[in-house]
């Protein structure tokens, strides 16, 4: 009997552990370790010579509340909130669309929200600064028209900045409304109209409170993004709207204060955590978030 337990149980679990084996392992050296690096890294000082040196101290999250980087902090905040409204604003309506069409072209338009991630966000980022820059297309086309006496500044400001970061993040706020809005019951829609109301009554108390999984879900994979995304602010901003990216990536390049920039990951991956949390208190699905 003893035998056969025994037996039963290696042939349960040898499969398990092929199948769950690699993974973990993967995500032990390419994710655990790694964040623990960083994790004992934030603790630790620098010496004259701007040396790491493993000596544990608190001064690197002191750090943190200094006025410079706290105004970075808001700057982050106001930019990552201006990018998740205006995604909310011009995704809804298009993942409205896309969801409850019933044409041929809807396969078409679902694709329209994929085909950015096939090229590289860098690429693509320098292509707006080339058509907004000084000599690009939109000011040769004012001054051509006579709309404009002179080029115009759109670059290197904050405006630019959530242009850029709307445009990056986009997919990701469309892609859980679509989700969402598409798993409506239409048995609810029609009973609605046959109750009497009105179309903005019908969306106000019927539809946006049955898609505010996918409202929130979509508004946290991009205001998330938008803290870390230091390239947009600096190709598109020129400096002049830093976020909490450009602070980490400053420590760890021209700063050479790795323990400080390993203490600013830090902030924000625990700012992540909890805004994760939030949404799953809130009864959120977790597979919307990718976790």
């Amino acid at each position: 009997m003893a035998k056969m337990t025994k037996h039963r149980l290696r042939s349960n679990t040898l499969p398990a552990v092929t199948m769950v084996g690699p993974v973990t392992l993967w995500l032990a050296f390419f994710v655990a370790i790694p964040l623990l690096y960083v994790l004992v890294m934030s603790f630790c000082s620098l010496d004259s010579g701007y040396n790491v040196v493993f000596e544990f101290t608190l001064a690197n999250y002191k750090r943190l509340f200094d006025p410079n980087y706290v105004q970075i902090y808001m700057t982050s905040i106001l930019v990552a909130f201006l990018t998740t409204v205006i995604c909310i604003l011009i995704g809804y309506p298009f993942s409205f669309l896309i969801a409850r069409t019933t044409s041929k072209y809807k396969a078409l338009l679902y694709m329209l929200v994929i085909i950015p991630f096939w090229t590289n966000s860098l690429i693509r980022i320098y292509g707006w600064r080339s058509f907004l820059g000084a000599n690009g297309p939109l000011n040769n086309f004012l001054t051509s028209a006579h709309l404009a006496d002179h080029p115009i500044q759109f670059l290197f400001n904050r405006g630019a900045t959530v242009l850029g970061m709307v445009y990056c993040l986009f997919p990701f706020m469309v892609l859980p409304l679509y989700t969402s809005i598409e798993k409506l019951d239409k048995n609810l829609l029609e009973a609605s109209a046959d109750l009497g109301a009105r179309k903005t009554s019908t969306f106000l108390r019927v539809i946006i409170p049955l898609t505010m999984s996918g409202i929130f879900s979509g508004s946290i994979m991009v205001f998330i993004p938008s803290l870390g995304y230091f390239f947009v602010a600096d190709i598109l901003g020129g400096g002049n709207s830093d976020v909490i990216g450009n602070l980490i990536e400053r420590q760890f390049q021209s700063g050479n204060n790795w323990p400080l920039g390993a203490a600013l990951s830090i902030i924000l991956i625990l700012i992540t955590l909890l805004l994760v949390k939030f949404y799953q208190k809130l009864g959120g699905d977790m597979d919307s978030l990718g976790v």
